[in-house]
């Protein structure tokens, strides 16, 4: 199974420091029946993405959490196994659970398949989508616009191999 965990850039050098992703018990996303449901598609790519875009907003939820965190949205996806990755099915259709698994032990890094991450030029829509979380969260239309103005920026894809480049 593909899943997408929500790093900051300091927890992207933290994993390449370790060699792994973890530990364990973290979250990550993917496609769950749930988000198969939630999504309305039949076709995986698409899935893939929106799990994708899932986990893009829980590493803005991180970079909410501190301020002095670099402004960029950090997504490594890795397979794991099937069993390795479980979903709450109660919390399932939650509005921000839907694609969310529990990984229960680290993951060796070597299982990831690429980096993904906010391009320079994301920094400013992204710091103030960082900002204005809470407010969006409350209800507040225009909080709501600004964190959708960094959904607006597509991650960029790395290969694993420039990991040592992107966390420099």
């Amino acid at each position: 199974m593909r899943v997408y965990v929500p790093l900051t850039l300091p927890g992207l050098a933290e994993a390449h420091r370790k060699g792994e992703l973890g530990p364990g018990p973290f979250t990550a996303y993917a496609v769950t029946p749930e988000l198969r449901e939630w999504y309305v598609s039949d076709d995986i790519e698409e899935l893939e993405y929106a799990a994708l875009n899932r986990a893009a907003a829980a590493s803005l939820r991180a970079l909410a959490t501190d301020p002095a965190l670099p402004r960029r949205r950090v997504v490594v996806a890795a397979d794991v196994a099937d069993r390795d990755a479980e979903a709450d099915p109660d919390r399932g259709l939650g509005g921000g659970f839907v694609g969310e698994v529990r990984i229960a032990a680290a993951v060796p890094l070597s299982k990831a398949a690429a980096v993904h991450m906010d391009a320079d030029d994301a920094h400013d829509d992204v710091s103030a989508a960082a900002a204005a979380l809470g407010a969006a969260d409350q209800g507040d239309d225009d909080a709501q616009f600004t964190v959708d103005g960094a959904e607006d920026h597509e991650l960029l894809w790395y290969g694993v191999q420039e990991i040592p480049g992107l966390i420099a």
